[in-house]
C-alpha cells in the first residue's frame, strides 16, 4: 500500500510546473550542437526553446520565485501559446540563458540559442543571418536622465562638452555619434561617454545617477519611466531624445522562418498584464538604495580614516578603496558605529569575527580595522584564489562571503555551475541563483558595495593626493 502510495504522489509530482529557476540552461544535451541553425520543428522536436535573455536584472532578473525581469512574463505567455498550438500535443519549456547584452546576437549566431529577448534595444550591426521579429514597442526614444534638482535641459545642443555615462552595450552609443555630428557642423563641442564598468548594468547605472556619484545618463523611456516607480529622485528628460528611430524587438536568425512567424504572430496579440510591475516595484522599493560617498561630509571622514584603511590594506594585499567601500556601507565612515548583533564601528566587526583573526578591541579603531581586512583577506585566501577568478569577481565573491558566509557562496556556485551558469562570475551569474534561493539580501550588499568602490576608484587620483599621514601602529 505504501509503494502505490508513493507512485501516486510521483506521478502527480510531475505534472507540476517547473519553477522559474528550473528553466535556467543546465549542461548541453546531446542535441545542442553549435552553430546549428533550429527551426521551430526542430524546437519543438527537442522540447526545449533556448531563449538568450539580458543578464540584467531589469530584463530577466527572479527575486524568491517572483519574476521582476521585463521579459520573464513575455516568455512566458509566449512558451503557452507555443503549448496551445502544438498540434501533437507535445509541450515543450524554455531554457533561460543570460549573457551580456553585448554578447546576445553573437551567441544567437554561434548556434547557443534559438531567441533573443533582450528587454532593451539592440542594433544589428551588419549581422545578415539574424532578422528582429515584429516590433514588441516601435519607435522608442532614448532619453536623459538626472538627478532631481540638478539642472534640466530642453534641447541636445544643451549638452555640447558634457558627460553621459552609459553601460556596457548601451544603444545610446551610436545615437550619441549621430548627435555628435550634428554638434560639429555647428562648431559645438561633442558630448562626451563614459563607458561603465561591465558589473554595472542599466538599473545599476539609475541608482548611482540618483545618488549623485554620475550626473547624465541615458536610457530607453520605457526603462527610465519603470525605474523611477522606485527611484523617485530620478529626473527623466522625455523633451531631451537622442533618438527615436528603434524597436524594441526579440531577434532570430533569419534561417529559422516559422520560429520567426510563431514569434511575430504572438506579439502582434500580445499585451502586458496590468500588475506586470507589482512585484518588481514590491521588491525593489523596500531595497537600500546607495548613496553620494563623495559628498563634503563623506570626504573628510574618508579622509579622516585613509591612513588607518591604507595601512591595514597594504598589509594584507588589498585595495583600500574596497576597504573604503566596505565601511561606507557598514557605518558610513563612522568609527563610533553600532550595529545590529554586537557589531561595531567603523567596519561594523563582531566580536567573535576579530577574535577568529587574532585582534581584541575592536573599539579601538586600527583594531577594527585590521580585523575587517585580516578577515576579508582570509576568505580570499582560503576560499577565492583560483587563478580563473578576475580580481574583480574574487573581491565580489570575498564580500558575498563576509556577508553570508563563505561555504553558503561555495554552494551558490556549485548550483549555478550545475544550471549552466559561470561558477566563476559573482555578477549577473551566481548572484542569478543567490536572489532566487536567499533574496536579494546578499545580491544588494555586493552590488552596493561595488558601487562604492567604483565611486572612490573615479576619483582615486585625487583621493591620494594628500600626503599619507601615519597611524598610530605604523612602523
Amino acid at each position: 500500500m505504501t509503494i502505490r502510495r508513493l507512485l501516486l504522489l510521483s506521478c502527480l509530482l510531475s505534472l507540476l510546473p517547473f519553477p522559474a529557476a528550473a528553466r535556467l540552461a543546465g549542461p548541453p544535451e546531446a542535441w545542442q550542437r553549435p552553430g546549428e541553425v533550429r527551426d521551430l520543428p526542430q524546437v519543438r522536436s527537442s522540447g526545449v526553446l533556448r531563449v538568450l535573455v539580458n543578464q540584467s536584472r531589469n530584463s530577466s532578473g527572479e527575486v524568491n520565485g517572483q519574476p521582476i525581469g521585463v521579459e520573464y512574463r513575455r516568455l512566458r505567455a509566449f512558451e503557452q501559446y507555443l503549448n496551445r498550438t502544438a498540434r501533437d500535443g507535445r509541450s515543450l519549456r524554455l531554457e533561460i540563458i543570460p549573457k551580456a547584452k553585448d554578447q546576445l546576437i553573437a551567441a544567437l549566431q554561434r548556434g547557443e540559442g534559438d531567441l533573443v529577448a533582450p528587454g532593451e534595444l539592440v542594433h544589428l550591426r551588419g549581422q545578415g543571418d539574424v532578422s528582429p521579429s515584429a516590433p514588441i514597442m516601435s519607435r522608442v526614444p532614448l532619453v536623459l536622465v538626472g538627478r532631481q534638482g540638478a539642472r534640466r535641459y530642453r534641447r541636445l545642443d544643451q549638452l555640447a562638452g558634457k558627460t553621459l555615462v552609459l553601460p556596457a552595450g548601451s544603444a545610446v552609443g551610436a545615437a550619441v555619434h549621430k548627435v555628435n555630428d550634428q554638434l560639429a557642423a555647428r562648431k559645438l563641442r561633442p558630448i562626451d561617454i563614459e563607458w561603465l564598468d561591465p558589473s554595472l548594468a542599466v538599473e545599476d547605472v539609475l541608482e548611482m545617477v540618483q545618488a549623485g556619484i554620475y550626473p547624465l545618463t541615458a536610457v530607453e523611456l520605457p526603462i527610465a519611466q519603470r525605474w523611477a516607480k522606485v527611484l523617485p529622485k530620478l529626473q527623466v528628460q522625455p523633451e531631451v531624445a537622442f533618438s527615436r528611430d528603434d524597436n524594441l524587438s526579440w531577434f532570430i536568425r533569419r534561417d529559422a522562418g516559422m520560429l520567426r512567424a510563431s514569434v511575430d504572430q504572438f506579439l502582434k496579440d500580445y499585451r502586458s498584464p496590468a500588475d506586470q510591475d507589482a512585484a518588481f516595484q514590491r521588491v525593489y522599493r523596500r531595497l537600500y538604495k546607495v548613496h553620494n560617498p563623495l559628498g563634503g561630509i563623506e570626504r573628510r571622514r574618508l579622509e579622516k580614516v585613509r591612513p588607518v584603511l591604507q595601512q591595514y590594506a597594504e598589509r594584507n594585499d588589498l585595495d583600500w578603496l574596497n576597504l573604503a567601500a566596505v565601511a561606507f556601507k557598514e557605518s558610513t565612515l563612522n568609527p563610533s558605529a553600532r550595529g545590529a548583533g554586537n557589531a561595531t564601528g567603523l567596519m561594523q566587526v563582531t566580536p567573535a569575527a576579530a577574535r577568529s583573526v587574532g585582534v581584541g578591541n575592536i573599539h579601538r579603531l586600527e583594531n577594527n580595522v585590521q580585523a575587517s581586512a585580516r578577515y576579508l583577506a582570509s576568505l580570499r585566501r582560503k576560499f577565492f584564489s583560483s587563478p580563473r577568478l578576475n580580481e574583480r569577481e574574487r573581491m565580489a565573491f570575498t564580500l558575498a562571503a563576509y556577508n553570508m558566509g563563505p561555504q553558503r557562496v561555495q554552494q551558490l556556485r556549485a548550483e549555478a555551475k550545475r544550471r549552466g551558469l559561470n561558477p566563476d562570475q559573482w555578477f549577473f551569474q551566481v548572484e542569478r541563483v543567490a536572489a532566487e534561493q536567499v533574496g536579494m539580501g546578499v545580491v544588494s550588499y555586493v552590488n552596493s558595495v561595488n558601487k562604492y568602490f567604483l565611486a572612490f576608484h573615479r576619483e582615486r587620483n585625487a583621493l591620494e593626493s594628500q600626503p599619507r599621514v601615519a597611524s598610530r601602529d605604523d612602523e
